[in-house]
């Protein structure tokens, strides 16, 4: 697919198919998420990826009940992490600006793009849901102390094909002079 067909065609998918997502797959959209960038080649993007029916039953347990219906039949749960006090940061510790930690949900944000946008160029599709209890899912997979939960990224084959919502204008969202 060319790039432009997959900017356009890339869509937040509410309702999925009950079939299985190939490990070769999986493998391509993680490694695309690998290769954006990061503050200093940080790379504190962290994935933890729910595959087996187990494993999804609980991070689907973790979402409220309007994801849980969003994501129904979705074989891979993806729960997204960023490692703070890393991007954005000197190497005495201190933040390099004021946005501190921004920084690496910013880049966790550039990571989990690459990673939606290669779903949608293997004909898969996704949904990034921020409403979910962080707290659980780090104990679901004992994710550490130095890592915050950002987000959990449905993965399947969807079964709607919804049109592209209104979008702004280049004049609603930049100054140009």
């Amino acid at each position: 697919m060319e790039f432009q067909d997959v900017i356009e065609s890339r869509r937040s998918i509410r309702k999925y198919l009950d079939k299985k997502v190939s490990d070769e797959d999986l493998n391509k959209v993680l490694e695309a998420a690998i290769l954006a960038p990061s503050w200093k080649n940080s790379q504190v993007s962290r994935y933890y990826v729910a595959k087996s029916p187990e494993m999804v039953e609980k991070v689907y347990n973790c979402l409220p009940e309007f994801n849980q219906n969003n994501v129904k039949n979705a074989p891979i749960l993806i729960v997204t992490t960023v490692v703070l006090n890393r991007s954005g940061y000197n190497k005495d510790g201190t933040p390099s600006n004021e946005l501190g930690n921004g920084w690496g949900y910013y880049d966790c944000g550039l990571h989990n793009m690459n990673l939606i946008l290669k779903a949608t160029d293997l004909g898969l599709s996704t949904l990034i849901m921020g409403i979910r209890d962080g707290q659980a899912l780090k104990e679901v997979f004992d994710i550490p102390d130095d890592q915050s939960v950002v987000s959990v990224i449905s993965l399947g084959y969807g079964d709607i094909e919804p049109q592209m919502p209104k979008r702004k204008t280049i004049e609603d969202i930049a100054v140009i002079k």
